[in-house]
């Protein structure tokens, strides 16, 4: 980790504070070790500026016992804010009645919004193109112009939230680039289609499917509204989905 990143550990993580984390996804996109689910859990101690002790999660009164040696993508819950890393279990043990988990920070510590936090997995069709120069300097000047009935290609949104998406598709962006995505939402409280403006954040062909790429986007003229929108699809579909797993589902 970078030093700069070192030295806000100590000043950020602290004791109680609530934590989720999730394996961490390969290069190809699959969540490592294939696990799916979303632990929870609680920072117990800070030991050093990279590495701290958490609870061993439990999923109602059951203790989940994580095995050494296996990484995670992890969010902590600091007041109004969420930041997140990578961390591996590196040790676990039994301390003051407590089963611990000590966990080395592996990547840089971000901040981000609570928005971007809350993500669904999902398989949507959308459409894409890059923004013509007329409509990226309108969009320097905080103007709204979009050239209707441009081409578009089309692709499959692998994942969407408040603040973005990832999706995969023929066509290859620049990353810096501004795209524009269409695509619509559908659900029992919402049938929308949504006409935004991202900046690429990442992309990279799939080492598995020459010609195709991944893309990660960030929108940056989503009204609030809107992401309030999208943000209750993303709970209903959860909602939905754990009715399904639990055999409740009633439609």
């Amino acid at each position: 980790m970078a030093g700069s990143s070192q030295s806000l550990i100590s000043s950020i993580i602290q004791p109680g504070q609530k934590i989720e984390f999730q394996s961490v996804r390969t290069e190809e996109g699959e969540l490592l070790n294939g696990e799916k689910r979303v632990y929870k859990s609680a920072v117990f101690d800070v030991i050093s500026e990279d590495s701290i002790e958490i609870m061993m999660p439990t999923e109602g009164t059951k203790m989940i016992l994580l095995p050494v040696g296996r990484t995670y993508a992890m969010v902590f819950f600091v007041g109004k804010n969420l930041y997140s890393c990578d961390a591996e279990v590196v040790d676990r043990y039994k301390r003051e009645n407590a089963v611990l988990l000590v966990m080395k920070i592996i990547s840089n510590l971000r901040r981000f919004q609570r928005r971007e936090y809350y993500r669904l997995s999902c398989s949507l069709t959308m459409n894409s193109r890059n923004l013509e120069e007329e409509e990226i300097r309108a969009f320097e000047e905080n103007k709204s112009i979009l050239i209707p009935e441009l081409p578009l290609k089309q692709g499959v949104i692998l994942d969407i939230s408040g603040g973005g998406l990832r999706f995969l598709a023929t066509q290859a962006y620049e990353v810096g680039s501004l795209i524009y995505c269409t695509y619509v939402l559908n659900s029992k409280t919402l049938n929308k289609e949504y006409n935004l403006v991202g900046e690429v954040l990442e992309s990279r062909e799939m080492p598995e499917k020459p010609g195709v790429y991944e893309h990660r986007v960030r929108f940056t003229n989503i009204k609030e509204s809107e992401r309030d929108e999208i943000i209750r699809y993303i709970f209903d579909e959860e909602r939905k989905i754990r009715r399904k797993e639990m055999g409740e589902d009633r439609k």
